[in-house]
């Protein structure tokens, strides 16, 4: 394993606090990001640990939040309008099962292989008929109250709020959108990419400065993007299925082993390729950094009972990412910054359930390893528990 970036540095006595130590001035060194600036927090759907993801207020409150970044996934209407929506089935995350006139569009789905039954598409509305509906939360253990109060919204709503918000308050925000499913759009003759090329010129925003940067799963879209003119700061998404909780090793199942653009072009490699150092490189040729699934950085073992079973540590009758410990951090970051690629891995929230025992219920104990590690930035459902712990790790450094 590589000497992560910051270990190497803090060997050479320019990430310490106090370079002074070292024979240097009181100045603190760079940070241990890619360019050596603080790591953004991302509003991963906007603030969805509070409001339904994805809906006007839930990005409002992102930004009010202190948001460097705001999240919309994007999907197509049937008069191809881009809304955002982490899926193309409404009944995901929005009310409209309890829409009765549109009880005759429910249907079974086939999204990237994947059957989902009692779906309605978002590509069997109208951008108009979207607005009736309302945003529901996606976690039981996050509030509901708001359930179907708020509104959906389209990519150029967000880009209005956005510059709208960052006039009034006088700061950079930036929106990090995801073209979402793209095949599975291109296949119903609904293409994601000249929209978003088209809106994103009209906002004067294509430029690598722009405040801006646009995502995917699969490189097909990127590539299509970057083709077709566009000149924002590009990022791969990486996937993986799961953990083996016996092993700490991640998993790999259909759709989640491979882009689904390959998986259509016969390409036998797997996401698990694209962190190579030639995966890497490959990347380096058509985006500006990657955005992996944080498990690739430090993933997490359960402790293997008599039985052979994981043990239940918390003995709250399930198992999840309380009941594991965090494993040794792979080289990932540093590999990713010798490439010249930008990392913000996702996601982070702060349930209990999903934090690994030894951060001790602390979801800021998580942000701050990665952020010792050299990530570029972080996705968050929490913006308000990511920026304290941002802080409170900037304060590590002499900042």
């Amino acid at each position: 394993m590589q000497i992560p970036r910051h270990a190497a540095l803090l060997l050479a006595c320019s990430a310490t606090v106090l370079i002074s130590a070292c024979g240097g001035t009181d100045s603190p060194a760079a940070l241990p990001t890619l360019n050596g600036d603080k790591p953004i927090v991302v509003a991963h759907r906007g603030a969805s640990g509070y409001i339904p993801e994805e809906t006007y207020e839930a990005y409002v409150k992102a930004i009010e939040l202190g948001a460097d970044a705001i999240e919309p996934d994007l999907v197509s209407t049937k008069d191809g309008v881009l809304i955002a929506r982490h899926d193309p089935n409404l009944a995901l995350s929005t009310d409209v099962a309890s829409h009765p006139e549109f009880a005759s569009r429910k249907k079974t789905m086939n999204v990237d292989g994947e059957i989902q039954t009692n779906a309605w598409a978002v590509s069997d509305f109208t951008f108009a008929e979207i607005k009736t509906l309302g945003g529901i939360s996606t976690d039981a253990e996050r509030p509901q109250q708001f359930n179907g109060r708020y509104k959906l919204v389209s990519f150029q709503e967000i880009i209005d709020l956005v510059k709208a918000k960052a006039k009034e308050t006088g700061r950079v925000i930036s929106v990090y959108p995801e073209t979402k499913n793209p095949s599975y759009h291109r296949a119903l003759g609904l293409p994601l990419e000249d929209k978003l090329i088209a809106i994103i010129n009209q906002a004067g925003w294509n430029d690598k400065t722009a405040p801006i940067y646009v995502q995917s799963f699969e490189p097909g879209s990127l590539k299509e993007l970057r083709a077709k003119g566009l000149k924002t700061k590009l990022i791969q998404l990486i996937d993986a299925d799961d953990v083996d909780l016996k092993t700490g090793k991640l998993t790999y199942a259909a759709p989640y082993d491979k882009p689904v653009d390959w998986a259509l072009a016969g390409d036998k490699r797997m996401f698990s390729d694209m962190v190579t150092p030639a995966g890497l490189a490959e990347i380096k040729t058509y985006a500006d950094g990657i955005g992996p699934w944080k498990r690739y950085i430090v993933s997490v073992k359960g402790t293997v009972g008599a039985d052979g079973k994981i043990v239940d540590i918390n003995a709250d009758g399930k198992i999840n990412d309380a009941d594991t410990t965090t494993m040794e951090p792979t080289s990932l970051v540093a590999d990713a910054h010798k490439a010249g690629l930008m990392l913000p891995p996702y996601t982070f929230r702060n349930e209990k359930r999903r934090l690994a025992s030894n951060y001790k219920g602390d979801p800021k104990e998580e942000y701050k390893q990665f952020f010792r590690l050299g990530v570029d930035g972080v996705f968050s459902d929490f913006t308000d528990t990511a920026l304290t712990a941002r802080a409170e790790y900037l304060k590590e450094t002499g900042r």
